[in-house]
C-alpha cells in the first residue's frame, strides 16, 4: 500500500482489508493469465509456453519502474522498504527444491493456491504437499538450523553486489527483459509451429517496448536523490528551528552523561575519519554532513533507538550546525548540537573555575564540584570506567632440602 498508508492517505487501520482486495485482484491477474493450468507453467521448463517468463518479468519491471520513481519523488522512503535477508545454502537449496517441484508438480505455492480455488484436484494435492513439506521442516528445524542460517550475507542488493549503479542496474534488466520477450516468443512459434497468418494477426509490442527503454533511460540522468521531497521540512519552519538554543547541548550534560555511559546519548562526530580516528569522544560514531541522508545511516536517523538524544559534533559548531541542518531538513527528529563543540567542551573542562562565584548558590556549587571531577577523569583518562583486569594467580617458588643433607640413609 505504500505510499499511500506512510503518506497518510490511507487509514492503516484498513491495511488489511486492502491487503484483501489486492489479493483477490492478484489472483484474478493469476487466473486470467493461465496460472491455474499445469501445462502452461511447466511449458517454461520444455519451451512450448513461457507465459510464466513474460508476466514474472512484467511483475518484477513494474514494481522496480515503481519504486524508482516514487522513491525519487520522495514518497516512498526505501530505507523503511523490506529486503530479505540473504542466507546463501538456504537460498540454493531452497530454490532447488522448489524448482525440482515445480517441474514435478507443474505450480509454485502460489499458483498452486489459485488452482485450488477453481477446483483443480492436482492443485489440491500439491499444495496438501506443500502443507505437509513446512509442518516437517517446522517440526525438524533444530535439526537442519545450521544449514538454514550458514553463510548469511546481511540484505544485500543485487546492484551493490555487482558494482553498479542502481540506475545503470534497472536500465540493463529491463533491457534484457525486452530481449527476453523477443527470444521466448520465437522460440515458442518454432517448437509449436504456429503458422504465418498466425503471428501476423498479433499486435505489434514494439511501441510499448520502446516507451518502456525510454522511460528507464530516462531514469539515468535523474540523481540518486532529489533535492526536496515530500517529507522535508519548509523553509519558514527551519529557519524558527535555527532561531531556537534548544538544539544546543551544553559541555556539562554531555561530560556527565560520558562519565554514566547513559545509552540514550550518542555522539556523532562530524569530522573526516582521519580526525576521528586521531582522537575522538568516548563511544562516538563517525558520521560526516555528507552521509546523513545515505542509506547506510538512513533507519539511524529515522528511528533512533529508544528515542535517544543524536548529538552533532566538531572542532567547534560550524561543522556539526551544518550537519545538524541537514538532518533537520530532512525531518530527523532528536538530534542536537554540542555547544562550542570539541574546542568549547575542552575549554570548560580545563579551565573552569574551581571553586564557585557565589558559594550561597548550591547550584553553582554542585556544577563547579561535578566539573572538577570530571576534569580529574578526563585527565587522567578514566572519563569511561573501564573492566578491573582479570586476576593473575601468583606462583610462588618454594626450594625444598633434599632430606638426605645430612647422610640419610
Amino acid at each position: 500500500m505504500a505510499p499511500f498508508i506512510p503518506e497518510g492517505l490511507v487509514n492503516p487501520q484498513l491495511s488489511l482489508f486492502f491487503a484483501l482486495v489486492l489479493g483477490i485482484g492478484f489472483g484474478y491477474v493469476l487466473e486470467q493469465a493461465g496460472f491455474s493450468s499445469s501445462r502452461k507453467l511447466a511449458g517454461v521448463f520444455y519451451g512450448y509456453d513461457f507465459v510464466v517468463l513474460r508476466v514474472f518479468f512484467t511483475a518484477a519491471i513494474t514494481a522496480m519502474m515503481g519504486l524508482l520513481f516514487l522513491s525519487f519523488m520522495g514518497w516512498i522512503d526505501m530505507s523503511l522498504v523490506y529486503i530479505n535477508p540473504l542466507y546463501v545454502w538456504s537460498a540454493i537449496l531452497g530454490g532447488g527444491i522448489m524448482g525440482f517441484g515445480f517441474i514435478l508438480g507443474g505450480y509454485c505455492p502460489g499458483t498452486s493456491i489459485v488452482a485450488a480455488t477453481v477446483g483443480k484436484i492436482d492443485a489440491m494435492l500439491f499444495l496438501l504437499g506443500a502443507v505437509i513439506g513446512i509442518f516437517i521442516f517446522a517440526h525438524f528445524f533444530s535439526a537442519w538450523e545450521p544449514l538454514f542460517m550458514a553463510n548469511f550475507q546481511g540484505n544485500p542488493f543485487i546492484y551493490e553486489t555487482l558494482g553498479m549503479s542502481r540506475a545503470w542496474f534497472a536500465f540493463i534488466l529491463v533491457m534484457v527483459a525486452v530481449i527476453a520477450f523477443a527470444v521466448t516468443q520465437k522460440i515458442e512459434d518454432n517448437v509449436n509451429e504456429t503458422p504465418p497468418q498466425v503471428i501476423e494477426q498479433r499486435p505489434s509490442y514494439m511501441m510499448p517496448g520502446m516507451l518502456l527503454i525510454i522511460a528507464i533511460f530516462a531514469f539515468l540522468f535523474l540523481p540518486e536523490q532529489r533535492r526536496s521531497n515530500a517529507r522535508e521540512t519548509g523553509a519558514t519552519q527551519l529557519h524558527a528551528m535555527l532561531q531556537d538554543t534548544k538544539r544546543f547541548v551544553d559541555a556539562e550534560e554531555a561530560a556527565y552523561k560520558i562519565i554514566h555511559e547513559d545509552r540514550g546519548f550518542i555522539l556523532i562526530d562530524v569530522r573526516d575519519p582521519e580526525e576521528f580516528e586521531k582522537f575522538s569522544l568516548p563511544g562516538a560514531i563517525n558520521v560526516t554532513k555528507e552521509e546523513i541522508l545515505g542509506r547506510r545511516y538512513r533507519d539511524f536517523f529515522r528511528n533512533p533507538p529508544h528515542n535517544s538524544k543524536r548529538v552533532f559534533y566538531g572542532f567547534g559548531e560550524s561543522a556539526a550546525e551544518l550537519a545538524w541542518a541537514v538532518a533537520a531538513r530532512a525531518d530527523f527528529g532528536n538530534i542536537y548540537v554540542l555547544e562550542g563543540g570539541l574546542n568549547g567542551m575542552f575549554d570548560t573542562l580545563f579551565n573552569g573555575n574551581d571553586s564557585p562565584d557565589d558559594p550561597l548558590n548550591l547550584d553553582e556549587e554542585f556544577a563547579v564540584r561535578f566539573m572538577t571531577k570530571a576534569r580529574q577523569l578526563f585527565l587522567e583518562g578514566e572519563a569511561i570506567p573501564t573492566e578491573p583486569p582479570a586476576p593473575v594467580p601468583i606462583r610462588t617458588i618454594i626450594e625444598l632440602e633434599t632430606p638426605g643433607g645430612r647422610g640419610g640413609c
